[in-house]
């Protein structure tokens, strides 16, 4: 077991001063490469501009997704109907439920750096 360990220090050890040597380079690189997509001047106004930007952006495009009215005139005829509801639609509405509350915990868990108790000090 030890020697596993110290097998895993050393291949850290070398990761780390790989990317302490070639690090920049790739950096510089990658951002030539993808000059076009940064908005002038790159600082913590413009991001959250653009965070703005994006976030009304998206909720104005809510009226053209057919699909999503669709689905949401489809729970409402369930929702007037409900006394006609079977044991198999609402365990399947039960089921999603469920589920994204699922996704919300594991969403939770990676926003925690992947931590069960709670953020790092």
């Amino acid at each position: 077991m030890a020697s596993k360990l110290q097998q895993l220090q050393s291949k850290a050890c070398q990761a780390t001063q790989y990317v302490a040597k070639h690090g920049s380079t790739y950096y510089k690189q990658l951002m030539e490469q993808n000059k076009q997509y940064v908005k002038e001047p790159p600082t913590v106004e413009t991001c959250n501009e653009l965070a703005k930007q994006l976030f009304y952006t998206r909720l104005a495009s809510i009226p053209g997704r057919e699909t999503f009215w669709k689905e949401l005139n489809y729970v409402k005829n369930m929702w007037k109907h409900r006394h006609e509801l079977k044991v198999e639609d609402a365990g399947i509405a039960a089921l999603f439920g469920i589920e994204c509350f699922a996704w919300f915990c594991a969403g939770e868990i990676v926003g925690r750096g992947f931590t069960f108790t709670g953020y790092y000090p």
